[in-house]
């Protein structure tokens, strides 16, 4: 029987009862029986006489002393070590043992292959030794690693290294000690051989930082793009921001076995080698592109996170958050600002807004939670993103580096909450976020309903705009909220009005604050087109009546070009919802002509930028599909996006085809202008896959055979996969030949195994399972096999004989004793349910209460598990 564990509440938030100014780590390192000993100088906080509680998971205890006295006046009970009677200052000295080797959780030392690793966010600390394992205590760590030599000869950790010395019997040790004082989350050490990879970066003010990015051997020629990226992050921050990076060197290491991206330790980066290894055989442009943004936010987090970090758990998004922003606008800085942007808001449409409406709606500030880790979502770092995103809208970029210098000169080396960030940025500004904070307490994605009128004979333009939060699985009453609306008015030539009212200047972004709210511009000549919420200026939903002729007025016109891609998605999306309206009222589908029209001269317009192109070619994700609906009709809507993808596949496929043959041929290069053909590429050709023209199965392998790079390899196959075209299978077979030794390449593989559209998709994945490259104990495998046949395979998932659903409970059955945290992530389209029809809720809901009653339940799953029965 599964205990039910307790929920942590923000509103119950204390200040420690004792602080450790700081800790010396010892550590002996042995597979199975790994020695630490933690020297603590403990403080004691007031006048109390309370217990010294503290944190300590799967640990044996050996000893401890006090101001060197051993001690047994001790209790462990619950995962605590409760210490009474202490002095009001002491060094406390605990020994514990663990077992890295048969830790498959991959949190606290666990082993990676042969090297050992660690993971200490958000609560693995208390794995290694019992500690006030909580963000707001704030210590200076140093750490002493004794392991072989011959086995490890490179241990690392934190800071800077100060001594190193060999012992008897092969071992050696190295001290590193960290002058920053920093919670126990961004602890870190690794132990292995390895190839390194050296470089070094001169800081503004002339500081000589060695660079080192720690890789499997036989891996360094993978490493340099992430080594560039690491340089180019470290110069943009200092130009953006004016931070420089203060130790003495910058380490990254790549390993297999992780549950997470990356891990901004301070100094020690750990990796997941995903985000770290690249070159043309084996990466693919969006590999690249996203080395370069994952090594930049954990760069970026050593002032959003390390030299200022969450007093709470709740405050997540304080870190995350600010520093996802601060990511997404490097990327857009050394690329395409538009497309960046475009990226960016796929993400928030096809998981956070599903999020939202789901059994986990929580604010980006959670009021609660059972498990942390399941907190670690798109809503804490997207959204959190875009609310950031909306501060810098409201106050301009002069105002918000204003607030950002003004936040780092009051709160460096603290542990803060969102509100003082806010602070910060009002105080510096002038401006008012008072109404604006609703925002970091409030669950749901609101709705913006926008009406207009233009009165011909004043030459006045009303647009009228109502906001509506839906009460969500967390928060039943709803708040306004501050929302920039940024705007343009297009007049009958396409061309932008003057915003102006009673003869002055109106700006570009409105400011909602009300319920209801009308703005007014006056000597407006004709009926204007709006182009509204333009780049995303608000993480909502748009209802407006846009006609066919309005939208593609605005594919073609809008000078901002998100507002052009967004307008082809909303033109896709209004067919979408017609059409499965005709599906149910059992009416033949059924387009306009000037919907194919708009499609034909997107893709014959030579002046727009290729890369835009691409994205406004590429079809909307079944999963942000979905978010148009209260009620999801997966049958009906598979058949309408069957039918429209088919329809602009017809109507674009010549010109694509000559797009296709035009394509230069150029070597393989990192460019952000090869980048863009090269996707407008692989787009066309899935295009002329899915008409089925003439020949296209030898064109499609022409291209897989001639390919000098995995962007055009993938290209190849995924096209062939859509369309299911007989040289699939050649190239998947030819795939697995090549790159079977590589786990890390196979996960491009496994994916397209887990997206097919056959009809024995389900049957290859079970026996897939069986393949000698797959893991289930490696979170890459699984989430690349067992994720994109759940999240993102609607069709063969959602079989209404319910075998998916059942598939997937098998599956999460093994990973909650192994590895609850991947187990929780891939939970996330069982507990969805209620969004879709009685049968298919009913077969989703017989595993969910089937998982509630699981033995010894992990806290990640049953979170997750109980809000979704609730």
């Amino acid at each position: 029987m599964t205990v039910k564990p307790n929920a942590k509440h923000l509103k119950d938030y204390t200040a420690p009862n004792y602080f450790i100014d700081n800790i010396d780590l010892d550590f002996n390192l042995d597979d199975s029986k790994t020695k630490i000993v933690a020297i603590n100088k403990v403080r004691r906080s007031g006048s109390h006489n309370d217990p010294l509680v503290l944190d300590g998971v799967d640990l044996t205890l050996l000893a401890v002393s006090i101001d060197g006295h051993p001690i047994d006046n001790y209790l462990v009970k619950d995962n605590q070590l409760i210490i009474s009677d202490l002095p009001s200052e002491c060094v406390l000295i605990i020994e514990t043992e663990v077992n890295p080797e048969e830790n498959t959780s991959l949190e606290g030392l666990y082993k990676s292959a042969d090297a050992f690793c660690t993971q200490c966010e958000s609560e693995g600390f208390r794995k290694i030794t019992y500690y006030l394992d909580r963000p707001d205590v704030l210590a200076v760590f140093s750490t002493k690693i004794t392991a072989d030599k011959a086995a490890f000869p490179y241990l690392l950790s934190n800071g800077n290294c100060v001594d190193s010395g060999d012992l008897e019997n092969g071992q050696h040790w190295v001290q590193w000690r960290d002058p920053y004082p920093k919670p126990a989350y961004l602890f870190a050490l690794v132990a292995g051989d390895f190839d390194v990879l050296r470089d070094n970066y001169i800081t503004t003010s002339g500081r000589d930082v060695k660079l080192e990015l720690f890789v499997d051997k036989g891996n360094l020629s993978r490493g340099h793009h992430a080594v560039e990226s690491l340089k180019k992050s470290m110069k943009w921050d200092e130009d953006r921001f004016g931070l420089e990076y203060d130790l003495d060197v910058y380490m990254i290491v790549a390993v297999d076995f992780f549950n997470m991206g990356a891990m901004e330790n301070k100094g020690l980066n750990v990796f997941n080698s995903k985000y770290v290894l690249a070159d043309a055989a084996s990466a693919t442009d969006v590999d690249y592109l996203g080395i370069e943004a994952v090594i930049g936010h954990e760069y970026f987090h050593n002032w959003t996170g390390n030299r200022i970090t969450c007093r709470d758990w709740f405050q997540l998004s304080l870190k995350e958050g600010l520093t996802v922003f601060r990511d997404q606008e490097f990327s857009s800085d050394l690329g395409s600002r538009a497309v960046n942007r475009i990226q960016n808001v796929k993400v928030l449409r096809s998981a956070q807004f599903p999020e939202d409406a789901g059994p986990m709606a929580h604010p980006i500030r959670p009021a609660s939670v059972i498990e942390m880790n399941n907190f670690y979502t798109a809503t804490v770092y997207n959204k959190g993103a875009e609310v950031i995103r909306m501060i810098h809208t409201l106050l301009g970029e002069s105002n918000f580096r204003a607030g950002m210098d003004l936040y780092f000169k009051r709160h460096d080396g603290q542990a803060v909450t969102c509100d003082d960030f806010v602070a910060s940025m009002q105080d510096a500004s002038g401006v008012d976020l008072t109404l604006f904070k609703n925002w970091y307490s409030q669950s749901g994605t609101p709705s913006v309903t926008v009406t207009d009128h233009y009165n011909a004979e004043t030459n006045v333009y009303t647009l009228s705009m109502l906001q509506h939060t839906p009460s969500t699985a967390d928060q039943k009453v709803k708040q306004i909220l501050h929302i920039p609306v940024d705007i343009e008015l297009l007049d009958e030539q396409g061309s932008p009005l003057a915003l102006t009212f009673a003869g002055k200047p109106v700006h570009h972004v409105l400011n909602l604050t009300e319920k209801q709210q009308d703005f007014v511009f006056d000597n407006i000549t004709s009926a204007p087109v709006p182009s509204l919420f333009r780049e995303f200026s608000a993480p909502v939903k748009l209802n407006y009546a846009y006609s066919n002729e309005q939208l593609t007025m605005l594919m073609v016109h809008a000078s901002n070009d998100f507002a052009r891609w967004d307008a082809s998605q909303l033109l896709i999306n209004k067919h979408v919802v017609e059409n499965v309206g005709r599906v149910r009222d059992k009416q033949s589908l059924e387009l306009p002509a000037v919907f194919g029209q708009a499609f034909r001269d997107l893709v014959a317009n030579e002046q727009l930028d290729p890369a835009l192109k691409a994205e406004m070619l590429q079809f909307p994700s079944t999963n942000s599909l979905m978010g148009l609906f209260d009620d999801v009709d997966v049958d009906a809507l598979l058949a309408v996006t069957g039918f429209i993808k088919a329809e602009i596949a017809n109507s674009v496929a010549s010109s694509c085809a000559a797009i296709y043959a035009d394509m230069p041929k150029h070597v393989y290069a990192i460019e952000h202008e090869h980048i863009a053909l090269r996707s407008l590429k692989n787009v066309c050709l899935e295009y002329i896959a899915l008409a089925n023209v003439a020949d296209v199965n030898a064109l499609v392998l022409n291209q897989f055979e001639q390919s000098d790079n995995m962007t055009d390899t993938m290209g190849a196959i995924s096209a062939a996969n859509k369309a299911q075209l007989p040289c699939f299978k050649t190239m998947m077979s030819a795939f697995e030949s090549t790159w079977s030794h590589d786990g890390l390449v196979m996960d491009k593989w496994f994916v397209q195994i887990g997206l097919s559209p056959s009809k024995e998709c389900l049957k290859v994945v079970k026996a897939t399972l069986e393949h000698g490259s797959f893991s289930l104990a490696n979170p890459n495998r699984t989430r690349s096999l067992i994720g994109s046949f759940s999240a993102l395979n609607t069709k063969t998932f959602h079989a209404l004989d319910g075998s998916g659903y059942a598939f997937l409970a098998d599956i999460l059955c093994q990973l909650n004793s192994s590895n609850p945290q991947v187990a929780s992530r891939l939970i996330t389209p069982l507990i969805e349910f209620k969004k879709f029809d009685a049968a298919r809720q009913a077969l989703m809901k017989a595993q969910l209460v089937r998982l509630s009653q699981i033995d010894a339940l992990a806290a990640d799953l049953f979170e997750k598990i109980d809000r979704a029965l609730a």
